[in-house]
């Protein structure tokens, strides 16, 4: 046993008495983390990120990269709990074209909002800081219609929960009790916000993922916060100015680890090794972030050329083209109402694109047609 990182309390739910776990308050100590011991890993994470920072200068617009960036993190973050959605069934929805799997759709899109509130707070002098209020207002969000109404949305949780197996008495892991939750938040709270610190920014965020998580202070939807807490402090610590990252997309391929990590730190005291994990998922994801963001500038750039050099092309298909990686998916009156012209116009403006194989027709249908950038939603889904 490293060290002891909570302790276990009674609690009962249910009718039934079970061991609850409760932490202690961040950093870790008996022994304390040693910065020294993460120093390589965190250098090459903290340059990743740096890196990836610096990408933002090789494509004509950063809204693009961001676009595409946001949508993947919402994505996968709700892929980790479940849910079914694809980037394309997004992409969609955002056209307004019919969508099957709506309530699926509708807890990405839920994510979207909430990571928005919690990014315009930040980005405003008077808006409120990483706190407990501010991950209540995203929760309230997120929780937003028909899955989540019976799941208190915006409120700390009232009752006892528990993770894996069917009641409590079974669970793999059983939280914190109801009423020590506000003061275990306020605690985590205190530790994001103290300075000076020896620990780097992002073993700080490392640790303070894991013990959201450990606290678990919601009904339904503490992965996704926890998640969105990551991206939220990046920013808060300057580490990447812009969300270009979705350290979701490590954390589903290796989500089985990801859970046994997180479950060491309860049990073994294993704080080094979750640490250890997260920063390589970072230098992991950053490095593939970097990589997909050249493999797209490379096709846009490919394709912006071919328009060029079409004698078809004129103004309305170049505009329509400049749009398209934050439109991968439309019908010819969407592209009339954002090149704001007539139907004709917009009309003969996606047929120069369908003719130089940019533009793909997806229904085969003579009327309600539409359309998508093939190509560009193939390299996002990869």
């Amino acid at each position: 046993m490293k060290r002891a990182t909570g302790k276990y309390v009674i609690s009962t739910t249910l009718g039934e008495s079970v061991q609850a776990f409760v932490p202690h308050p961040l950093p870790p100590i008996e022994p304390a983390l040693a910065p020294g011991s993460f120093a390589d890993q965190n250098r090459q994470a903290e340059l990743a990120l740096a890196r990836l920072s610096g990408m933002s200068g090789l494509v004509p617009s950063v809204d693009w990269l961001l676009y595409s960036a946001i949508r993947k993190e919402a994505l996968l973050t709700s892929q980790i709990e479940g849910t079914q959605a694809t980037l394309t069934d997004l992409f969609d929805e955002e056209a307004g074209l019919p969508v099957s799997n709506t309530d699926d759709v509708e807890e990405v899109t839920n994510y979207l909002r909430a990571f928005r509130l919690v990014q315009n707070n930040l980005r405003d002098p008077n808006g409120l800081p990483i706190s407990v209020r501010l991950l209540c207002d995203a929760h309230r969000l997120l929780l937003d219609g028909a899955r989540g109404a019976g799941k208190q949305p915006g409120e700390l949780r009232r009752s006892q929960n528990w993770i894996g197996g069917t009641r409590p008495g079974n669970a793999a892991f059983v939280p914190p009790p109801a009423d020590r939750v506000p003061e275990l938040l306020g605690d985590m709270e205190r530790f994001i916000h103290d300075t000076p610190s020896v620990l780097p920014p992002l073993v700080k965020i490392a640790l303070a993922h894991a013990q959201f998580e450990t606290i678990h202070p919601f009904l339904d939807g503490n992965g996704r916060i926890g998640r969105l807490l990551i991206a939220a402090l990046l920013e808060h610590w300057g580490l990447l100015p812009e969300p270009l990252m979705y350290l979701s997309g490590y954390l589903k391929q290796h989500q089985m680890e990801y859970y046994r990590r997180l479950s060491l730190i309860r049990t073994e005291g294993d704080w080094e090794d979750w640490v250890t994990f997260f920063l390589e998922g970072v230098t992991t994801a950053a490095t593939d972030v970097e990589r997909s963001i050249i493999a797209i500038a490379s096709l846009v750039a490919a394709d912006r050329r071919r328009l060029l050099e079409s004698p078809k092309a004129g103004p309305a298909s170049y505009r329509l083209f400049e749009l398209l990686p934050m439109m991968p998916r439309f019908t010819v009156e969407r592209v009339r109402q954002k090149l704001e012209t007539s139907f004709p116009t917009a009309n003969a403006a996606v047929k120069v694109l369908e003719d130089l194989g940019i533009a793909t027709e997806m229904t085969g249908q003579k009327k309600n047609r539409s359309y998508s950038y093939q190509s560009y939603i193939e390299l996002l889904s990869r």
